[in-house]
């Protein structure tokens, strides 16, 4: 699928990882009305995001699933959500939580519940669906391409922007499979220096939830 065919208007966007990149461009760029499931997590392999959305979600972050992996910083813990190797990297505060008591469960449950539902309820309900990934292989993204098939009751392109030090700016690549655009960014700007190429890029897509 062309880049160009992947430009227009879309009534949901979602953010599938694999970090935080996806969801801070969406935020600055007005595209991003809600949190998705996946924004603010780590997600490494796209197979296990592939496994999770085939299974809807079936016992994503159940209490008997985390595991404490380490301290991210003074402030946050790194849990790992061990059924689909995910991580929550922005939930577990050091002040609220230690590794044998993750007393902020609770809430953190009822969020991602809540970011589900509306997940679930968009792909059975818009009319014209984006699903952005960093990082992941074609044969990966066909797979993606195939569950999203029968998950997503509409239309819907998948965007995946894969990164690499092969590359200056942002270059398209050959992609056969359908709704599958696949993009090459620079690896050494991933977090801001490639700001203005994602700002060309989401320039081009818009949001209309009317």
């Amino acid at each position: 699928m062309k880049l160009s065919e992947i430009q227009g208007t879309y009534d949901a966007i979602f953010s599938l990882g694999n970090l935080c990149l996806v969801s801070i461009q969406l935020e600055k760029h007005n595209l991003r009305p809600y949190a998705g499931p996946l924004d603010w997590m780590s997600s490494h392999n796209l197979s296990n995001v592939n496994r999770l959305l085939a299974k809807r979600f079936a016992g994503f972050m159940d209490r008997d699933h985390l595991v404490v992996d380490k301290k991210l910083s003074d402030a946050l813990y790194l849990v790992l959500e061990t059924e689909y190797n995910i991580g929550s990297n922005h939930d577990f505060f050091t002040h609220a939580n230690t590794p044998d008591n993750l007393a902020a469960y609770p809430s953190v449950k009822a969020k991602y519940d809540r970011r589900v539902e509306r997940f679930l309820n968009k792909c059975a309900t818009s009319r014209k669906t984006l699903f952005i990934r960093t990082e992941g292989t074609l044969e990966q993204a066909e797979e993606l391409k195939n569950i999203l098939s029968g998950l997503v009751a509409h239309e819907f392109n998948i965007l995946l922007v894969n990164h690499t030090d092969t590359v200056q700016g942002m270059v398209e690549t050959e992609c056969p499979v359908d709704r599958v655009c696949s993009l090459l960014m620079p690896e050494a700007g991933y977090w801001s220096g490639n700001d203005p190429l994602w700002a060309d890029l989401l320039s081009k897509i818009h949001l209309d939830e009317s």
